[in-house]
């Protein structure tokens, strides 16, 4: 599967058909960037190998990321064009990709934004004192802490993003928050009264293990659309788009 945002909601494609699209506007700004904006041939392509590299972020697969990420740059070497890009061009895409997001957070979940609203109405469900300390584990760009900014605007907002990249640019986009470096796994979680996770679901086991661990009573575990299977969940907030927020208070309570 694939997901794409559309309006707020997730669209969700059949495979191979994401890569085919992916490849195919790929090939198109490299087109359009060579021919109409008159870039060089490397500066076109790596513009459209850095689109391909976003996009295939969005594969719910290690190697289905690599396959949208690569079709452009390989269908670009049997063109024939490949004679007039320097071969140093071509370690430039795969260089960005492991610099963006390396290869030791992939176990993890690729870089799934957090749609718009999708946490509208969370303060009414789960009511924060001013000064809550909320922490999003796996930052990325930062679209979770602007909907919690929103949400909790009086609370103290801490993001953590293990891409250096990534981290730089989600802390520019949040001034609000305190946005870091580091792996979500080794962090502490126990000084936290809501810990905002979007993962996958075979790493739930592992967030809920990690929470059961460290979170104090009365704190909170907000899962975007993947719930903890062995924990009956405290509430749930249904999102515009059909999605679902699980959220579990400590003590976590087994189904």
């Amino acid at each position: 599967m694939f997901r794409l945002p559309a309006g707020g909601a997730a669209l969700r494609m059949p495979w191979p058909l994401p890569a085919l699209l992916v490849w195919g506007a790929s090939w198109v700004i490299f087109i359009v960037a060579s021919r109409w904006l008159k870039m060089s041939l490397v500066e076109a392509a790596l513009l459209a190998a850095g689109i391909a590299i976003t996009f295939s972020f969005r594969g719910d697969t290690r190697w289905r990321r690599i396959f949208i990420a690569w079709g452009f740059p390989l269908s670009l070497g049997a063109s024939g064009l490949i004679g007039e890009v320097p071969a140093w061009a071509w370690l430039l895409p795969l260089a960005l990709l492991a610099v963006t997001y390396p290869v030791r957070t992939w176990r993890d979940a690729p870089l799934f934004p957090t749609p718009g609203d999708a946490l509208k109405g969370l303060a009414g469900v789960v009511r924060l004192k001013p000064g809550a300390r909320i922490f999003d584990a796996g930052c990325g760009l930062g679209q979770a802490l602007h909907e919690l900014h929103r949400e909790y605007p009086a609370s103290d907002l801490c993001g953590l993003e293990w891409s250096w990249p990534l981290r730089l640019a989600c802390a520019w986009r949040t001034p609000f928050a305190t946005v870091r470096r580091g792996d979500i796994w080794v962090a502490d979680w126990s000084g936290y009264d809501m810990v905002y996770v979007f993962q996958r679901p075979d790493s739930m086991s592992r967030v809920a293990a990690k929470a059961g661990r460290e979170l104090r009573r009365d704190a909170w575990l907000a899962s975007l659309e993947f719930d903890v299977p062995e924990w009956a969940a405290t509430r749930v907030l249904a999102c515009a788009d059909g999605r679902r927020v699980w959220l579990y208070q400590a003590p976590f309570k087994a189904r």
